[in-house]
């Protein structure tokens, strides 16, 4: 039988084409603007080939500027995102009060006994996992190896901080644009304050003792401060109190640190030639110490959450799943080169060969992880779970706010004193307020 009206192929195949990208659903992604997470947009393609009924809308933005977005839009069930990238502090907060879509029924092919332990237990509340792990970390010393020989410093099994004032006095060069020492300065709770909460951790300090009374006027805050102050304000670049994460790792890149102390999720960065300028002089120690060992390195992992204000919260899982894979890792590997691959969510990762060989940093890096304990973190016992942060609903505020009397300290527009005695007054308000 002969049809009358018969569609050539070629228009056939347009015309299919049309239809499937009418019904494709379109799923919008929040994320932060860190290495790993360009990574993943560029990749989107693959995704869409492989899932055709879906697309993906990108909002990529600068960190603190992504929390307050995204808190804003689920405190206020805004449902702006069907994906939103959240970390260790948010997930299981949010997961308590309703907020995000529980993962339990993840394919059998996803593999979630291969997630490493410490970093799938600080992503779930009450034995549900809700978030999944894109990548994780802890933190550690980075140095300039051809400046540590030249200069005939050794570095120990494990750094003092005392020993890293004098090696940044020592290595401090601004007329060659090298600072000894470079660290965050940036203000907010999840930029200067990550990094400072560990260094007040090991300098004895703690964020509230036993009965959730601030202690940030005392002498171990005092001392941390003083000496975080006096180190970046004599040994690091100019500017610091506007260096965050993303900042310092264009610096230590380029060449113009000595050191950094900072997240161990910057070494494949930094130990790619493509990338990095310092690959073949890049050494690694564990983060420094002052009184105690406790908590002197964080626990933390950028994940993966659905809202439950997502109205296609199938679609955003098939997401959730394929960004988190092992699959995903390799892909990564494959395409842009294993020291890029995401690190620290899988026990895979860390048995893969290839991963092995190109990524010296690989065990040093596993190892960190395993060994930070959210809750002993402290030399005084303390009431709270978190390394670098404190795993309250009221620590985004009390953070943030911290984090900027800190950097007025750093700036030198208050002393260290004043600052602190801001902080603890501040932080007393909002606690009391909240009914601790």
């Amino acid at each position: 039988m002969k049809l009358a009206h018969a569609f050539p192929l070629a228009s056939l195949a347009a015309a299919v084409a049309v239809a499937s990208t009418a019904q494709a659903e379109t799923i919008t992604v929040a994320t932060v603007n860190n290495n790993d997470m360009v990574i993943m947009q560029s990749l989107t393609e693959a995704f869409e080939e492989a899932n055709p009924d879906i697309e993906v809308n990108w909002v990529v933005l600068e960190e603190n500027v992504l929390r307050q977005r995204l808190t804003t839009d689920i405190a206020t069930d805004g449902g702006q995102f069907d994906v939103l990238t959240i970390g260790t502090y948010e997930a299981p907060i949010w997961a308590e009060r309703g907020w995000l879509v529980a993962l339990d029924d993840l394919p059998e092919a996803y593999r979630e006994d291969d997630l490493l332990k410490p970093v799938r237990d600080g992503l779930s509340h009450e034995g549900s996992l809700y978030a999944l792990p894109f990548y994780a970390e802890s933190s550690m010393l980075y140095y300039r190896t051809d400046l540590f020989e030249e200069a005939g410093i050794e570095m120990p099994d494990q750094p003092s901080w005392e020993q890293v004032r004098e090696w940044a006095a020592e290595l401090h060069d601004p007329s060659n644009q090298l600072a000894g020492i470079c660290l965050r300065g940036k203000p907010g709770w999840g930029e200067n304050m990550a990094f400072v909460s560990t260094l007040v951790n090991t300098f004895g300090g703690r964020w509230f003792d036993e009965e959730w009374n601030p202690e940030l006027d005392s002498p171990a805050w005092q001392e941390a401060i003083g000496f975080y102050v006096d180190l970046l304000g004599n040994y690091g670049p100019p500017g610091a109190s506007s260096n965050g994460f993303n900042e310092n790792l264009a610096l230590f890149s380029r060449g113009n640190c000595a050191m950094w102390v900072d997240a161990t999720s910057a070494a494949g960065k930094l130990y790619n030639p493509a990338e990095s300028q310092v690959a073949d002089r890049l050494g690694f120690a564990p983060a420094p110490v002052a009184e105690t060992p406790k908590g002197a390195h964080w626990l933390w992992s950028w994940a993966l959450a659905i809202p439950a204000s997502s109205e296609k919260q199938e679609a955003a899982q098939t997401f959730l799943t394929w960004a988190t894979s092992q699959e995903y890792i390799e892909l990564v590997g494959e395409t842009q080169g294993w020291t890029s691959v995401p690190p620290g969510t899988r026990e895979s990762t860390y048995a893969n060969e290839n991963y092995q060989q190109e990524a010296p940093f690989a065990s040093f890096v596993l190892d960190a992880i395993n060994s930070a304990d959210p809750t002993d973190s402290t030399l005084e016992p303390s009431p709270y779970v978190g390394v670098q942060f404190v795993g309250i609903p009221e620590f985004q505020s009390i953070g943030t706010q911290v984090g900027q009397t800190i950097a007025s300290a750093l700036t030198g527009d208050t002393s260290v004193e004043q600052a602190l005695q801001n902080a603890q007054r501040a932080t007393a308000r909002t606690m009391q307020r909240a009914g601790y």
